[in-house]
């Protein structure tokens, strides 16, 4: 891999949609309640970063594919790295909504 696929960050438009693509996938928000409420995308599901050992009530099947969002991708990509220490096998972090598109929602 060359230096800049490794400085490649990761692109949330693209995640989110293979997101919608697959039947089942969580879109997981790891921002604050309060970042969540201003803004989010339509689906997801927030679950703060600090609060991210109680996923197995929301998501208990650990191949459910998870696609790990924040603000700015630094908190996505910790959360990703705890799941795949709790044993989540189908993780991909997507980086951060500062840099997506599409439609979002408030409130």
């Amino acid at each position: 891999m060359s230096l800049f696929g490794l400085l490649k960050r990761p692109d949330i438009n693209a995640g989110v949609e293979t997101a919608r693509a697959e039947k089942g996938a969580v879109i997981l928000d790891v921002r604050t309640r309060q970042e969540y409420m201003q803004e989010r995308i339509p689906g997801s599901v927030n679950i703060p970063l600090d609060e991210l050992s109680g996923i197995p009530s929301m998501v208990p099947e650990k191949s459910t594919p998870v696609f790990v969002h924040c603000l700015s991708g630094a908190r996505s990509s910790a959360a990703a790295r705890i799941l795949k220490n709790m044993g989540y096998t189908n993780v991909t972090d997507i980086g951060g909504i500062s840099g997506y598109r599409g439609k979002t929602e408030r409130g």
